[in-house]
């Protein structure tokens, strides 16, 4: 049996590190990307020595192919493709301007499609692709527009998507974090260490959740314990916003 590859956007930080770490530890071979010098520098010592790491921008198509070349000069084929990498720009739409829309949707949304576009021939029949999109998609947070509406269109076609890739028995599954501690939340979230700590008290598990929370899921659904499994958001966010 050949060894499974995955590969993860947005994987020097955050939920994307902790799932190279998860995949990793499973067997996996596994490559990931960072767009800033100083996360993919950072993970290039902190993860394993045989992860891939890998810098580019999602914003570039040319980055795009650039990565797939070298994947698949390293493993050949994909059974997991995670698209994780995003940015969040908070505001409202008295301070958002043309830049900033356009900067997120290229980011979390044409990025994403586009990967999976140009991964499509690296994926082996039986693969699965994940898809980061969030909760607030769903759920309403102020200042989230711009960030919701971009995770929020990919997860619109997230059944299509299942669709099509069917006849190869490719998966396509969402995944919907709540509010993680991550590098990027804590930076750009615009909420303060006190708003944070209110947060995690107000969840029906008091806490936050943590990066290996989501990992946890993202094993499970590249595995074969998934196999079924397509075109389904799973919300893992420890009870948020169940209550009434």
């Amino acid at each position: 049996m050949s060894t499974p590859a995955a590969l993860i956007t947005g994987g020097t930080s955050g939920i994307g590190k902790a799932a190279a770490e998860a995949l990793h530890g499973r067997g996996y071979w596994v490559a990931v990307t960072g767009q800033r010098e100083e996360s993919v520098a950072r993970a290039r010592k902190e993860l394993p020595e045989d992860i891939l790491v890998l810098r580019a921008d999602a914003r570039s198509l040319a980055d795009t192919d650039r990565v797939m070349s070298e994947v698949r000069d390293r493993f050949g084929t994909l059974t997991t493709l995670l698209l994780n990498a995003g940015i969040s720009r908070p505001g409202t739409l008295a301070t958002y301007d043309e830049a900033a829309f356009d900067d997120v949707f290229t980011v979390n949304t044409k990025g994403a499609f586009f990967t999976l576009v140009k991964a499509l021939p690296l994926l082996s029949d039986g693969a699965s692709v994940i898809v980061t999109t969030g909760i607030g998609v769903t759920r309403g947070l102020t200042g989230n527009s711009l960030t919701a509406g971009s995770r929020g269109a990919l997860l619109t076609m997230i059944p299509t998507l299942a669709l099509e890739l069917a006849p190869r028995r490719i998966r396509v599954n969402a995944i919907s974090p709540g509010f993680t501690d991550t590098p990027m939340v804590r930076s750009t979230s615009g909420l303060g260490p006190d708003q944070i700590d209110a947060l995690a008290a107000m969840n029906p598990f008091g806490r936050l959740g943590r990066p290996e929370d989501i990992a946890e899921t993202v094993a499970f659904l590249a595995s074969d314990g998934a196999a079924y499994i397509t075109g389904q958001e799973i919300v893992v966010a420890g009870g948020a916003g169940l209550a009434v």
